[in-house]
């Protein structure tokens, strides 16, 4: 089912994917603080346009959401709130992140999450092949399909990217 550079111990997020039926490769980077998606898609000779980094955010009533973007491109908060109808959207701190997603920042992943969440996705990146995403750990990261992202996990498309 799943391809592997390395063996990784399963994750909240491999636990879903594996049990929706998902096809997906896993790939496995030495994790660099503060490296980011540019950092992966360099060890893993990847077009950084097509790793997908998972971001938790709140609107102005605290209310968290995931939105998943370019490795290459900034969210735009702005253009966010108003595709979605909020007044505002911010980027959690990241222990508020962490306590809404149950993963440590640098290994979020939009599958698996501790509290259910609304997750917006650029609609650019469901143009895509295929996708680099956080597989639920730092260092490891899984490629699959883009339509998995509204499949699964409900992603509303939006444009929002910077």
């Amino acid at each position: 089912m799943a391809k592997k550079d390395k063996h990784v111990s399963e994750t909240p997020a491999t636990q879903v994917l594996r049990g929706a039926g998902v096809e997906f490769t896993e790939h496995v980077y030495d994790y660099v603080d503060h490296g980011g998606t540019a950092e992966s898609a360099r060890q893993l000779g990847w077009d950084e346009h097509a790793v997908v980094k998972t971001l938790v955010m709140q609107n102005e009533r605290a209310e968290p959401l995931i939105v998943l973007m370019h490795g290459d491109k900034q969210v735009s908060t702005k253009n966010l709130a108003r595709a979605i109808g909020a007044k505002s959207v911010e980027p959690c701190k990241p222990e508020v992140a962490q306590r809404h997603s149950g993963y440590l920042v640098g290994g979020t992943s939009p599958f698996g999450t501790r509290k259910a969440m609304p997750v917006y996705v650029e609609q650019s990146v469901m143009a895509l092949p295929k996708i680099l995403i956080n597989g639920g750990r730092r260092g490891y990261l899984v490629g699959l399909a883009p339509e998995v992202l509204g499949q699964l996990l409900q992603a509303q498309p939006v444009s929002c990217a910077l």
